[in-house]
């Protein structure tokens, strides 16, 4: 992996990185904004995704009918995503097609309609969307424990939003949030592929270099209050399976601990796979899999890292055995959990650890696709240098590493323990 790129600001506030990868004819091109359900407020919240959502809706030069025709039709591949921090666009396509996707993001970096008929349309898909998450056990759970964790701060609530403000948020609340945060100084390009950079930079300052930046977006983001004792909560809801969640505090991924919790992340439930649509890898060599699913008290466990701009949660979620209690599955937890505080890790358990989560970042890192978007996600939360000294910060952690973030982390005072009850009342 080369770690060969050039960085460059345009004059109206766009940052650009671009890599060549002459390896297969393909070009990927990512555009990160600098906002997401972390830029909401009460009665907004959601609006971040909800933009998104309507960014596909069409432009006078490119109606929505035609888009996905277009980008299908020359072999590409288009979507975006909406996150706590960021909402990114991207197009993967064939090298000698990828100025579509180019113009395209030039273009709906300002002239998106958000023609009302659109937006009433979008609020039925949003309100679906919704509606049946909140069948899902695992979002019921992870949005009451959120909430509780999070008071002050807009992590607060779940990406999508409240049903309340998807009710009443109105078109020019949506293209207030558009106008205020899709501006070329709130965002990142970052493009990996088949290309000449200097070529590349010279049509990405044709497209956007005249679109003029805006004012530096209002944040509103606040420091969370610290936390004075565990929190435990129930939820109940459909279905015949328990699940219990416990959420520790974590930190930004920009703090020199992320990179320990990392090791100790994989070393307990399996590494996290930070690259939103990686795959992932087995844990069963895990010190709770083996606990935990080998001794039949959960039929599964996993860990659940972000890297965020703010402090935010690690969750270990377990699905637990139909013939066993979740204060069983618990305890076995909080046992595991003081064992890693306690007791110093073998050089054999971190190298395995360690392996783990390289292997991981590998998976998520080798294509054209995940180059692109490396590039731009770090930009997110830290830099693109973030990305290329991940492996050399996993080298260092040591068994003393390990041992103070344990006990500095997984405090069970500073914890929100949520668990789903099956509707029939009974916790299986």
């Amino acid at each position: 992996m080369t770690d060969s790129h050039t960085e460059i600001t345009l004059s109206n506030g766009l940052k650009v990185l671009l890599k060549e990868i002459h390896t297969a004819p393909i070009i990927s091109s990512w555009l990160w904004y600098r906002v997401g359900s972390r830029d909401e407020v009460q009665g907004r919240t959601g609006i971040s995704h909800w933009v998104e959502h309507m960014q596909f809706k069409g432009t006078p030069q490119f109606p929505a009918n035609l888009l996905d025709k277009a980008i299908s039709r020359e072999g590409g591949l288009w979507n975006a995503m909406t996150y706590l921090d960021w909402t990114a666009y991207y197009e993967t396509m064939p090298a000698d097609k990828i100025d579509l996707g180019l113009r395209l993001e030039s273009d709906r970096m300002m002239n998106s309609e958000f023609k009302p008929e659109e937006v009433a349309s979008e609020r039925t898909v949003i309100m679906s969307e919704r509606e049946g998450s909140e069948n899902e056990p695992l979002f019921m759970l992870g949005e009451v424990v959120q909430q509780t964790a999070f008071r002050v701060h807009p992590y607060h609530h779940e990406v999508i939003g409240d049903m309340a403000d998807l009710r009443t948020m109105t078109r020019d609340d949506l293209y207030n949030h558009y106008r205020e945060f899709y501006v070329p100084n709130n965002a990142v390009m970052a493009i990996a592929g088949d290309f000449e950079s200097d070529k590349m930079l010279a049509r990405i300052r044709e497209l956007f270099e005249s679109i003029p930046s805006g004012k530096e977006p209002t944040r509103v983001a606040r420091e969370e209050l610290q936390q004075h004792g565990e929190v435990r909560l129930s939820v109940e809801g459909p279905g015949s399976t328990s699940y219990v969640q416990a959420c520790y505090r974590f930190p930004a991924a920009s703090h020199p601990d992320f990179f320990p919790l990392t090791v100790l992340d994989s070393l307990l439930a399996g590494p996290s796979n930070l690259n939103m649509f990686g795959g992932g890898i087995s844990n069963k060599t895990s010190r709770l899999y083996r606990a935990l699913v080998d001794k039949e008290l959960a039929v599964s466990v996993h860990g659940g890292a972000s890297a965020t701009i703010d402090p935010f949660l690690y969750g270990i979620t377990m699905t637990i055995h139909p013939k066993r209690k979740p204060e069983e599955a618990l305890a076995v937890l909080d046992k595991e959990l003081k064992r890693a505080q306690e007791e110093k890790v073998s050089k054999e358990e971190i190298a395995r650890a360690i392996k783990q989560a390289r292997a991981i970042f590998a998976y998520g890192s080798e294509n054209i696709t995940n180059q692109a978007f490396w590039m731009g996600y770090a930009e997110m939360f830290a830099t693109y240098d973030w990305f290329r000294t991940y492996l050399d910060k996993l080298a260092k952690v040591t068994a003393k590493d390990i041992q103070r973030v344990a006990n500095e982390y997984f405090k069970p005072q500073s914890r929100v323990v949520g668990t789903y009850v099956p509707q029939d009342g009974k916790v299986r």
